[in-house]
């Protein structure tokens, strides 16, 4: 049942005046449900069970955190059809990509649980003592990773289960450690309110500690910046626009102690077609490219909305069966009337700049909130005059940049913004041709891509999904794959600790049985 309360721990709550309500962007209508914004007085009991929760999670095992993963996937996966329905009326996306992210999202839950029930994740490092080393005998030094507090997490508006409520911003937290509060996204609060009361049934069946999971109500930006500036916050997560992330990211280092803003916000994941993709399978990466452009309304952060090549008449073709192939792809509906004309504008705004052309566009009549796709071209003159059109617009949409040589490419990619993803399309002989431009781009992003395309982000230990600002504020980590744990622990060295004082993960008879760096060598083994 859908109550529109804040999940304050166990406690639902509602105290607040100000309500509001999600849309239903396929019938252009807002749902029934109306939600409740968190008070100030709210969101202070949150972060405080939080903290408290945080004395008592963090010396709770692995194993049993591993426990309280699994069992909030099983919640969610009983929710069944009625969380399906829901997330499909909120979010306009169809059943196939509903159930596919809920897999992932179920996925990445398991996947953490595998990681602390091995256990190894916590790199501990030990440097046993040397006395009789001369001239001054070596200390007993052991190190570990151990986590933080309180982490925020906003909900992001494009994946309503994988980077929201239980999504993978949460999961490696709840993982690392941290007790959760969830800034719920307000263009799927009904889907957010049902996936926390999933959560709050795993906290209850396994007995985590009452204030480990909060999930909070908002329509606006309040609530979310006195969560950022509140003392007991340890650390946010963040997905979504470039506005809203380094808002955040300045204000957290405002605070008297401030605090890590890990932010995944634009990018529009440059693609380098080489001479050899044109000439061989220049037809074949059109349409490619017209199906991930179009892919979800575009609505990926990997989407790829710029596609850079040096002129010829391969570059012409491939440039005219984009074209041709895009034009004719049935728009879909996007998440939210703003979101909608969010791209409407953009389009319109990066169409009007001087030298862009239209390649093609959606010419036909479609329904309210539908995206009409849209692809530009321009020489690289113009595009490096014009910092514009560097811009990401959230949707079906793309330039392509008509290079004049190799060199004029290579600056093109030196003077781009960090990006999650860049993507080489040639041969293999031509990534020592063009080295010059593989390493620009590789420079520039967190993932380069051989003759693919960036949309797609496998959930896998070895996954980098962040890059250079402004695609995130922090590139050497990322925000998929079980090393996005890393984001919310900290390093802590016991310098002479007694044995039984210490971790369990730093005793010399090693009782988790993990692998540890002992006096620089790697070993499973007791000291």
């Amino acid at each position: 049942m859908i109550t529109g309360k804040n999940y304050i721990g166990a406690e639902k709550s509602a105290t607040g005046n100000k309500t509001y309500r999600t849309f239903d962007p396929k019938l252009n209508l807002e749902t029934e449900w109306t939600f409740t914004e968190a008070t100030s007085e709210e969101i202070d009991k949150a972060v405080s069970e939080a903290a408290n929760a945080f004395k008592v999670y963090r010396t709770i095992s692995d194993t049993k955190k591993a426990e309280f993963l699994r069992t909030i996937a099983k919640e969610i996966e009983i929710l069944g059809d009625s969380l399906i329905n829901t997330y499909m009326k909120e979010s306009g996306l169809p059943e196939g990509r509903a159930k596919g992210e809920r897999g992932r999202t179920i996925g990445q839950l398991n996947a953490f649980a595998n990681l602390l029930e091995e256990g190894s994740w916590v790199d501990a490092t030990i440097d046993t003592a040397q006395p009789s080393r001369t001239p001054i005998p070596k200390i007993d030094l052991r190190k570990m990773l151990m986590p933080i507090g309180p982490i925020v997490v906003f909900g992001s508006s494009n994946f309503p289960f994988a980077f929201s409520t239980a999504g993978g911003d949460t999961a490696s937290a709840l993982a690392a450690g941290c007790p959760v509060i969830v800034k719920s996204h307000p263009m799927h609060a009904a889907t957010g309110e049902m996936v926390a009361s999933a959560v709050l049934l795993a906290v209850e069946k396994t007995g985590m500690p009452n204030g480990v999971f909060s999930n909070i109500n908002s329509s606006g930006i309040e609530v979310g910046q006195q969560l950022v500036m509140h003392p007991k916050v340890k650390g946010v997560g963040f997905t979504g626009s470039i506005k809203g992330g380094t808002a955040l990211y300045r204000l957290a280092n405002q605070r008297d102690e401030p605090i890590p803003v890990f932010a995944e916000m634009g990018s529009i994941n440059p693609v380098v077609a080489l001479p050899s993709a044109l000439v061989e399978k220049g037809d074949d990466w059109a349409k490619s490219y017209a199906s991930s452009i179009t892919l979800g309304a575009g609505q990926f952060c990997t989407n790829p909305g710029l596609i850079l090549g040096i002129k010829s008449t391969s570059l012409d073709s491939f440039i005219k069966t984009l074209g041709e192939t895009i034009a004719v792809i049935d728009p879909i509906c996007m998440l939210h009337p703003n979101i909608y004309n969010g791209f409407e504008n953009g389009k319109k705004e990066l169409s009007n700049q001087g030298g862009v052309d239209i390649v093609a566009e959606y010419s036909e009549d479609a329904a309210p909130n539908y995206a009409k796709q849209k692809v530009l071209t321009v020489n690289g003159t113009n595009f490096l005059k014009n910092t514009k059109l560097h811009q990401e617009v959230f949707g079906p949409f793309s330039i392509v940049v008509r290079c004049e040589n190799a060199e004029e490419l290579t600056e093109i990619i030196e003077k781009l913004e960090g990006q999650l993803t860049g993507t080489i399309l040639g041969s293999n002989e031509e990534i020592s041709t063009f080295s010059s431009v593989v390493s620009a781009l590789q420079s520039r992003v967190g993932r380069i891509i051989f003759n693919g395309v960036p949309t797609g982000v496998e959930v896998c230990p070895s996954m980098q999904h962040g890059g250079p600002f402004p695609a995130t504020t922090d590139s050497r980590f990322t925000s998929v794959g079980t090393a996005a744990i890393k984001r919310w622990v900290r390093p802590v060295a016991f310098q002479n600790w007694p044995q039984e004082a210490l971790p369990l993960a730093l005793k010399d008879d090693n009782p988790l049985g993990i692998n540890r760096l002992v006096d620089s060598k790697f070993t499973y083994d007791k000291i």
